[in-house]
């Protein structure tokens, strides 16, 4: 997937506004409350939490096959 100014955006976003994200890594689909976003190694990625337990996930942005903001 590529990252578009736009599509960062709306990533910065939901953010912003606490909002939920769908994100697809490795053919699997997460919904997750979007935090914050960080650099892990020298990779751009984001962190949410997931509503049901709590648990922080980090994405990184390249390793994402699909992103949308619900």
């Amino acid at each position: 997937m590529r990252w578009s100014p736009e599509r960062l955006d709306q990533l910065e976003r939901a953010i912003r506004d606490g909002r939920r994200v769908a994100v697809m890594r490795r053919g699997t689909e997460y919904i997750v409350v979007a935090l914050r976003v960080t650099v892990q190694g020298s990779r751009e990625a984001f962190v949410g939490r997931l509503p049901m337990t709590g648990e922080e996930l980090t994405f990184v942005l390249d390793d994402l096959e699909g992103f949308h903001v619900v």
